[in-house]
């Protein structure tokens, strides 16, 4: 089994991956029935980790019933709730059920959840965790010496933010990521193009591009009001105001967010660097389908 995502990147397509949440549901049809838009659209789909820092669906078991339907999973990975021992057999256990890609991410942290009382585990940082799906797949053996039987291939991902950069801004933080075992990025949302273009001419320049290939976050802005809400509330998101405002002049905000979507991927297409656009959105599988739909 090898990841079609990683195929469709080296054969310099440019890809589009969606996100979808585990529901609150012990029955795998309601899963089905969320992302079943996406199929033949996506290319992959990421299966969050228990986003928000609240309980769901287990992420492996979701991702599982992605593959089983012919979806292509990114299973989501964060430190917060695993030790060690327990992210390690989930990453022989996702691949072992056709899960052949992974996003290795920190995690909400507990006290923005709906348990605030809860434990973090946070056995691993990124980097080692990183590094133990690295070690797997290039070593055959767990940290502990001890050898894997048909182990891992892994397409071993990792997050980013795009910003303003500075003259001084090495990417040593990318660097460090890659050098723990990062074949691509998936990015925060980027709904300004003038700094996104300006930080693809630098990662460009620093020859990071030529390392690991960057999917760039985007998503349909629903309404005026949720967009001055992202600013506000979620880390690393600046939607400009001309964004917000066109938005709120329209006769149809949502309309007018899938429009502003699809436009900014036009214009992303020709970026030196962008791979692809990782479509987020909470409960936005429908709306996301429309959008990669303009573009088949």
């Amino acid at each position: 089994m090898k990841s079609k995502l990683r195929n469709s990147l080296q054969e310099n397509k440019f890809v589009f991956t969606a996100e979808t949440s585990p529901p609150d549901s012990g029955n795998k049809e309601v899963i089905i029935k969320q992302v079943e838009c996406l199929k033949y659209l996506a290319d992959a789909v990421n299966v969050t980790d228990g986003a928000g820092a609240k309980s769901h669906m287990s992420a492996l078991a979701t991702a599982v019933i992605l593959a089983q339907n012919s979806i292509e999973p990114v299973l989501q990975f964060t430190t917060r709730d695993r030790n060690r021992i327990a992210i390690q057999g989930d990453l022989l256990g996702g691949w072992a059920l056709n899960v052949p890609n992974i996003l290795c991410l920190y995690g909400d942290e507990v006290k923005g959840g709906d348990q605030p009382e809860t434990r973090e585990v946070r056995d691993l940082d990124t980097i080692s965790l990183l590094k133990t799906a690295h070690d797997i797949k290039i070593n055959k053996t767990y940290p502990s010496g001890r050898k894997i039987e048909d182990a891992p291939e892994f397409f071993i991902g990792g997050a980013d933010t795009p910003f303003e950069v500075k003259d001084d801004f090495d990417g040593a933080n990318l660097i460090k990521k890659i050098n723990a075992g990062v074949e691509f990025f998936q990015t925060q949302y980027a709904f300004d193009e003038v700094v996104l273009k300006n930080y693809m001419m630098k990662l460009n320049k620093l020859g990071i591009t030529d390392k690991a290939y960057f999917i760039i976050g985007l998503g349909v802005i629903r309404s005026a009001k949720s967009a001055r809400w992202m600013n506000k509330n979620l880390f690393g998101i600046n939607i400009p105001e001309k964004i917000i405002t066109r938005i709120e002049n329209s006769n149809d905000e949502k309309i007018e967010g899938i429009k502003i979507c699809i436009e900014l991927i036009e214009k992303y297409k020709l970026i030196s660097g962008v791979s692809g656009v990782h479509l987020m959105g909470y409960k936005q599988e429908q709306d996301i389908a429309s959008v990669i739909s303009n573009f088949i």
